[in-house]
């Protein structure tokens, strides 16, 4: 579980591309 209290569009991207393994969910709140 990732909490990023600040965020921002690149964040928010670089989040976007991470390759992760299967079964692996990510939620990201903004």
């Amino acid at each position: 579980l990732l909490d990023i209290e600040e965020s921002n569009a690149k964040t928010v991207d670089a989040l976007m591309k991470l390759e992760l393994p299967s079964g692996v969910e990510v939620e990201i709140k903004v």
